[in-house]
């Protein structure tokens, strides 16, 4: 029984990675229809079980959709976003992917600390700090929700259209606050309502969910930051360099 799932499990595998490896090599282009589950299981010689696990596998990580009585068609090209590169931002990494970049601020305002605020910006529970509520566009089509907050004894006056370039830069620039570095956990999760709506998604998409913490150069923290990005339009690349 268990020789007989592997099999399974590795078939199913096999049949995903070749019709991955044909939607990258332009065989199966952004938005064209994919062949039917039958097609495919002539295709590969395989059950039908296997073709849905291995479309539902493409589905859940996002390259493809399902479109109710019309069939399964092949997501637009992801965004690729370098997780350890710190040269570029946002607007140049869309910029070399030939895609229009905007940042669009929907909430700017002060608030007091809570209790985790305070602990970690190093405040007191009721002092003032900034949130800064922020939707990334790709080519018109909303890719990421952004949450951050600051300090606000460091970053005064934050001007709302300044905050729609980088922010790092603005932080720089303005206020002589140089970004030293960032930790950041990534993971896969699900969008509030809110959300949702907000980047054009069903609640039940998966999303990363990226929590970073961003130090300035006498290690004290700048920025708290919540992103969620859209799974079925965000790819990451993770360089390591070995020396």
């Amino acid at each position: 029984m268990k020789d007989g799932f592997a099999e399974e499990s590795a078939l199913h595998l096999k049949v995903k990675e070749s019709i991955l490896e044909l939607i990258r090599n332009g065989e199966y282009k952004p938005d064209t229809k994919l062949p039917t589950e039958a097609e495919f299981c002539e295709k590969y010689g395989v059950s039908r079980t296997t073709i849905r696990t291995a479309l539902q596998q493409l589905s859940i990580e996002g390259h493809i959709y399902r479109q109710q009585g019309r069939g399964t068609f092949v997501s637009s090209n992801k965004v690729k976003q370098r997780l350890t590169s710190t040269v570029e931002n946002f607007s140049k990494q869309m910029a070399m992917q030939g895609k229009n970049p905007l940042i669009k601020v929907i909430n700017l305002e002060v608030i007091p600390a809570d209790s985790f605020l305070a602990e970690v910006f190093d405040l007191s529970e009721g002092d003032p700090v900034n949130v800064l509520e922020r939707i990334r566009f790709a080519d018109e089509e909303p890719l990421q929700y952004e949450k951050a907050f600051l300090p606000w004894k460091k970053t005064p006056s934050l001007n709302r259209e300044a905050c729609e370039k980088s922010l790092y830069h603005l932080l720089q620039n303005q206020y002589r606050l140089k970004i030293q570095k960032t930790v950041e956990h990534l993971e896969i999760g699900f969008p509030e309502k809110e959300i949702s709506e907000l980047l054009n998604i069903k609640p039940e998409t998966p999303c990363f969910s990226l929590e970073t913490y961003a130090h300035i150069e006498d290690g004290s923290l700048i920025e708290y930051s919540k992103t969620m990005f859209r799974g079925d339009y965000a790819h990451f690349i993770i360089e390591r360099n070995y020396e």
